[in-house]
């Protein structure tokens, strides 16, 4: 499957509308994951595997390949993975999302 990249067709768009091609990138498997743990600093793989609930090395690779392709993620002279300038521009995008699943949580809590 080819990266969704903004101006081309994507996953439920013919449009090519950046909005579309980001949401088919972050409706990927483990890629909202990867990006919430490197939201908190750089990673080696094996660091980064085991803060994803031990996903397979083989998704996790390939999963990285596109975020680094799409200029979300970086790696440093260590081999350890970052958020890139544009990746941590994402940050405050994920914040106020962090805080509604916090309120779910206790909505759900208070329910039971």
């Amino acid at each position: 499957m080819p990266l969704p990249e903004p101006g081309m067709a994507v996953r439920g768009s013919t449009t090519g509308r950046p909005i579309m091609a980001a949401l088919d990138l972050f409706g990927r498997r483990w890629v909202l994951r990867i990006l919430w743990e490197l939201s908190r600093g750089p990673l080696g793989f094996r660091a980064l595997q085991q803060a994803c609930d031990g996903m397979s090395s083989s998704v996790l690779a390939s999963r990285l390949a596109d975020l680094i392709a799409a200029q979300l993620v970086t790696t440093d002279e260590a081999g350890d993975y970052a958020l890139s300038e544009l990746g941590e521009r994402l940050k405050p995008a994920m914040s106020p999302l962090l805080d509604w699943a916090l309120e779910w949580d206790n909505a759900i809590r208070a329910r039971d």
